[in-house]
């Protein structure tokens, strides 16, 4: 069974969710043979290259107060689901590098390396502060999910991916796609935004 995720690597909730899909997953037991393929989304497409501050953008979207709130609660609700947000060492930065290293392990590794590095990218951005557009972060990361980092070196070096991840995320915001986390099952079922382990299992069930 094929599932599509629309996400982004700078969404807390789209990494919770993949979290929660995974716990599902193994939740079903060996008998549920399923991938799940992350498919590219852009929150903020015109973000700047250059890392800043996670907090500084959060701020300026939200007020200080709001966002200090905010950053807080999700803190909350990860530290339930064991996962750990440190948005005061998280760095906002243009995502499509990183979306671009995942559309080439789908395609030369497939959907089980892309999602190993789905999870390494989501705590490299929330929890451990790394700038996920550095070629040498990234490259390093694509090995520790069982790419060759060489090969990632060069690839994001020579541009490549750029034009067709570019393709991919305009063409999920004419489809409709405005929410992430998104799950996509193969009899037509979608899961949109805040959901759980419970809600993904029922569904890969049906």
């Amino acid at each position: 069974m094929k599932v599509e995720v629309y996400a982004d690597i700078a969404c807390p909730w789209c990494r919770l969710g993949t979290h929660q899909f995974h716990r599902a997953v193994a939740a079903a037991g060996a008998g549920m043979d399923v991938e799940l393929v992350h498919r590219p989304y852009q929150l903020m497409p015109d973000a700047p290259e250059e890392p800043r501050p996670l907090m500084d953008t959060v701020a300026e979207l939200f007020g200080p107060e709001q966002a200090g709130a905010m950053v807080t609660e999700m803190a909350r609700i990860g530290a339930g689901e064991g996962i750990v947000y440190r948005f005061d060492r998280a760095v906002a930065v243009n995502t499509l590098t990183a979306h671009r290293l995942l559309w080439l392990a789908l395609r030369e590794q497939g959907a089980e390396v892309q999602a190993r590095l789905a999870t390494a990218l989501f705590d490299a951005y929330f929890r451990d502060g790394v700038n996920v557009a550095d070629h040498t972060r990234l490259a390093e990361l694509a090995e520790r999910a069982g790419s060759d980092g060489g090969r990632a070196r060069a690839f994001l070096a020579a541009g490549e991916g750029h034009a067709e991840v570019r393709a991919l995320v305009a063409a999920a915001r004419r489809e409709g796609v405005t929410t992430v986390p998104r799950f996509v099952f193969g009899n037509g079922v979608v899961i949109a935004g805040v959901t759980s382990a419970e809600a993904l299992g029922d569904a890969l069930r049906q």
